[in-house]
């Protein structure tokens, strides 16, 4: 397995604590193209658990990088704060096969797209549910109670989205990707979004919620988040915070003119959620991006996602201009996102879809997609703010 370390920090050093004294930065290859027999490795998933395990997840694309055709989803688990990182292993789907690409008429129907992986960790029960859909079509969920090593049988949860129908009637699903989150109450709460344009297709799109109270037994719909229309084009992924004052932020990629992220607050993760706005530190080259608390302080929060913009040949900004999947940047907020003001390139080449995750010591794990493969940065808060 090939590593890419950036020496600020000896990297066999012990865990630091949640304000050490020198930055720390070092990259490792998780996913790498054609590992195991894979073209490419895409849609990159983190988090950690109780027992300070990292489980990096993600869609493993047989044949090609796109988002239909034979995917599974594939697991590796570091038990070392991902400075190594056991082998892979497929984790879904394991029942019976649901084949069918609509966006083929001939060969298609023999594909399983099992796609937009999604854990989270119960911190009152210590297990990891985990969301993921099969063709856009349908969501299943299920559960590990041993830190990731076996999953439970999937359980099929498409009925919780029907009652999304009376916004859209949609023909695509999908969760996060990502991660979910937890919060105070208990509840387990998971970004996701829909689609209602032909069978098959990811626009035009809106973003929302499910959740469970339960301990993911069940699973219910939540109020729809971020609609599509008027200056919000298209949400989709999304991602999702609990603030310091018990409220959940949800934040919205789009193809929208402003060319920035959307911001939702809601009081409980499921309904009641604010208008929509958008926020002008928070670029959007439409990519999925990555929010995460951080426990240093209150209000804490870090951010994850290509900072770029599309611009003309005069350096202005081009209404929904796209702007490259390339510096991917960390954002720290100590004020519950209401600005942004420090922010950090962790890879000035090209790199996209990222999440983030918090070690039990503080330090954090960044896994993203780099040109062609999915690698895991392990920095912490003083490689952030420094210079």
């Amino acid at each position: 397995m090939k590593h890419i370390i950036i020496v600020t920090a000896l990297l066999l050093a012990p865990p630091v604590a949640l304000h050490a004294a020198e930055p720390l930065l070092a990259k490792t290859d998780v996913f790498p193209a054609g590992m195991n027999g894979i073209a490419r490795y895409r849609i990159p998933g983190i988090v950690t658990t109780q027992k300070g395990t990292a489980l990096a997840y993600c869609e493993a694309r047989k044949n090609n990088a796109g988002d239909w055709g034979e995917i599974e989803l594939h697991l590796r688990r570091s038990t070392d704060g991902g400075r190594t990182w056991l082998p892979s292993q497929p984790i879904a789907h394991q029942g019976e096969r649901i084949e069918g690409n609509p966006h083929k008429q001939a060969g298609g129907e023999h594909e399983q797209t099992v796609n937009n992986p999604v854990a989270i960790l119960d911190r009152e029960t210590g297990f990891i549910e985990f969301l993921y859909g099969i063709n856009y079509a349908r969501c299943f969920s299920m559960r590990s109670t041993d830190d990731g090593l076996t999953w439970s049988k999937p359980v099929d949860i498409t009925a919780s989205f029907e009652p999304f129908r009376k916004y859209y009637d949609w023909k695509v699903i999908a969760t996060g990707p990502g991660h979910g989150i937890q919060i105070k109450s208990g509840r387990l709460v998971v970004p996701i979004w829909l689609a209602y344009g032909k069978t098959g297709d990811h626009g035009p799109s809106a973003a929302a919620t499910i959740y469970s109270d339960d301990h993911g037994k069940t699973w219910k719909a939540g109020g729809l988040a971020v609609p599509n229309g008027g200056a919000f084009s298209n949400p989709n992924e999304t991602m999702l915070a609990e603030l310091s004052d018990g409220r959940v932020m949800l934040v919205s990629r789009s193809a929208s003119k402003a060319n920035r992220k959307i911001i939702t607050i809601g009081p409980d993760g499921a309904a009641g959620w604010s208008k929509p706005f958008f926020h002008d530190q928070l670029w959007e080259p439409v990519c999925m991006a990555s929010i995460v608390v951080h426990p240093s302080l209150p209000g804490t929060l870090l951010f994850s996602n290509p900072h770029r913009l599309g611009l003309d040949k005069a350096g202005k900004e081009i209404p929904g201009g796209r702007g490259k999947r390339e510096n991917l940047s960390i954002k720290l907020s100590r004020n519950d996102g209401q600005t942004w003001p420090v922010s950090k390139t962790l890879e000035p080449a090209p790199s996209a879809y990222s999440d983030l995750a918090v070690l039990p010591g503080g330090d954090i794990l960044c896994l993203y997609e780099s040109k062609t493969d999915i690698q895991a940065a392990h920095f912490n808060l003083e490689w952030i703010t420094s210079p």
